[in-house]
């Protein structure tokens, strides 16, 4: 397994610089890594950064708290597409959620899904450590309804990141059709291992270089004891 190409290599801080964003992206070309993942500003940077590779340029909407219009989420979406990005990570209405309006939550990703369509992959962050275990289930469920490519948990903003727990549950609600993403407090080889033994087929971290060092020195390792090495 190459674990580098589950990792969104990520920099979301407020206080992230150009120079930051372009040594992420100088990381990512270097690791191999699945996308890099900054903030709407940094859009048109990372994808000429990353121009002529094939790591994606992963843009977040409605970050971190999910509670702009369905509107303004579509709106930056679909600039975010223009300006480059081959992914798009949706924060969820959660206050609508725990509402139970549910038509409100379908028509908030919906709206997303629409400008997204065809030019780019959506996953849909539902923030785990804020919902119930039905709640979970629900927005997973919603999500896969209105549809989304990926489910993910975590802005790693709120009050707590992804849990093994979490994605056996949201890998178990959404089937094998979808994407999971488990994102946040992911910072070594062996948590990530657990998550995508969990069920994620992607990570979202800043630690992607050390998770992907350690996994070489893992295997390293286990040839040694093989007789491999």
């Amino acid at each position: 397994m190459k674990i580098q190409k589950y990792i969104d290599h990520t920099l979301l801080k407020p206080q992230s610089t150009e120079e930051q964003v372009k040594k992420i992206c100088s990381e990512a070309r270097e690791y191999g890594f699945a996308s890099v993942c900054v903030n709407p500003y940094y859009t048109e940077l990372v994808s000429k950064e990353l121009e002529g590779t094939d790591v994606k340029t992963c843009v977040v909407i409605g970050f971190p708290l999910g509670a702009t219009t369905k509107e303004v989420k579509a709106f930056e979406a679909k600039q975010a597409i223009e300006n480059g990005a081959k992914e798009v990570d949706m924060v969820i209405n959660i206050g609508a959620l725990k509402d139970k309006k549910y038509d409100v939550v379908r028509e908030d990703i919906k709206a997303v899904v629409d400008a997204a369509k065809g030019k780019a992959l959506l996953k849909v962050i539902i923030e785990t450590c804020l919902l119930t275990d039905e709640e979970k289930v629900k927005a997973c469920e919603i999500s896969k309804e209105a549809g989304a490519d990926f489910v993910k948990t975590s802005t790693g903003f709120s009050t707590g990141g992804a849990k093994v727990e979490d994605v056996a549950l949201m890998r178990k609600t959404v089937g094998k059709e979808m994407g999971v993403k488990a994102s946040g407090a992911i910072r070594d080889y062996k948590t990530a291992i657990d998550m995508i033994e969990a069920g994620a087929s992607r990570i979202g971290a800043s630690a992607g270089i050390k998770i992907v060092e350690q996994a070489a020195n893992n295997n390293m390792e286990a040839s040694k004891g093989s007789g491999l090495y």
